[in-house]
């Protein structure tokens, strides 16, 4: 288990973010918000995808108007996202469960208190959210597009809530590269409490969004760094969720579902692994408890692998061991290995407490 960075816990409607709660994952709908059906058909895919908070663009008028319907079709916790425009903002207030703005492109003070107000009489959280690709022009002008920009960015813009008595906040940091993303969240952490939401911006298809998001939150959380996240990919929406929870899984920020072990390919092996794997992970896929499972090809590994995982498999030529805890419960053909390797997977999962 990792040990987090202690944080002000704020809610994202019945979804706590920061303090004890556990690490959210969220996305984003790309359908125009405007377009209702569209609209709520992508939250509820993300819905059954296990995504936890949903957030909308709201660019245009008619986008802000379409909230409320959007709102009474959903039960996933609803974030507007918002530039430039206050109106928009003081319209989703009434409705959404966060609001995410730049204060500083949000115009003068008046506007940015206009927001506060509304947000606060409904008690909803405001997000602050930096990108490396937007910063005002004095830090630009002063930092460049750096880290150090994007820190001062997240300084000026958090008192400038905070002057108006606000402190129901969450910030995010994101550059579209690795080392700028963690240096900023890295060199603002120690200076608040605010929960941060984590995010690798614009970092691309399934495959590089993945290796970016996998280093850069990845190093984050082993920090004990973040309380809710997105992996932000150009495809499908529930890759960005399925590539979310793995990474809080195999950092050990989340502690669900099996943690497979198996070999990398290789001249010793003396049976179908890869075939084996794909079966096991397709047939497991449905089990919470947090398992470590080793399917292993040859006899280098695999009575070492398996004498440390809950259920294993030892494979041999044509044949191959099922063992639990160390000790070997069958000796059995290849081909019945694996139903006999899901059974006691399951048979431990339904035991688990």
């Amino acid at each position: 288990m990792i040990k987090r960075v202690k944080t002000k816990k704020i809610f994202v409607g019945n979804v706590a973010v920061g303090g004890d709660a556990p690490i959210s994952t969220q996305s984003m709908t790309f359908s125009k918000t405007s377009d209702v059906d569209a609209t709520v058909a992508q939250i509820k895919r993300l819905h059954f995808a296990g995504c936890d908070i949903v957030r909308v663009a709201v660019p245009h008028m008619e986008d802000a108007l379409a909230l409320k319907a959007i709102k009474e079709q959903i039960s996933l916790p609803l974030v507007a996202d918002i530039h430039f425009n206050h109106k928009y903002a003081l319209i989703a207030s009434e409705v959404v469960d966060c609001i995410r703005i730049n204060p500083g492109n949000i115009g003068s003070k008046e506007r940015i208190k206009e927001v506060v107000d509304a947000c606060s009489q409904r008690d909803i959280p405001i997000r602050i959210g930096v990108n490396s690709g937007s910063l005002e022009k004095e830090f630009l002008n002063k930092y460049g597009p750096t880290a150090k920009g994007m820190v001062a960015s997240a300084e000026y813009n958090i008192k400038a809530l905070e002057d108006f008595g606000f402190d129901n906040i969450k910030i995010s940091l994101k550059a579209s590269d690795v080392g700028r993303t963690v240096d900023a969240y890295r060199m603002l952490r120690p200076k608040n409490n605010y929960p941060f939401h984590l995010g690798v911006t614009e970092a691309g298809t399934l495959f590089h969004a993945t290796v970016k998001s996998s280093i850069g939150l990845g190093a984050l959380l082993l920090d004990g760094i973040g309380d809710t996240m997105r992996v932000s990919i150009t495809g499908e929406l529930e890759e960005e969720i399925n590539v979310a929870r793995a990474i809080l899984k195999d950092s050990g920020a989340l502690q669900e579902g099996l943690n497979i072990i198996s070999c990398p390919t290789c001249g010793r092996i003396e049976s179908d692994l890869v075939l084996a794997v794909e079966q096991i992970e397709k047939r497991t896929s449905h089990i919470k408890a947090p398992l470590n499972v080793s399917v292993m090809g040859c006899a280098v590994n695999a009575i070492g692998e398996a004498a440390h995982a809950d259920v294993a498999i030892a494979f041999g030529k044509k044949s191959g061991l099922v063992m639990v805890k160390g000790e070997v419960v069958a000796k059995l053909k290849e081909d019945e290995l694996v139903d006999r390797f899901v059974s006691e997977v399951e048979k431990m999962a339904e035991n688990f407490e």
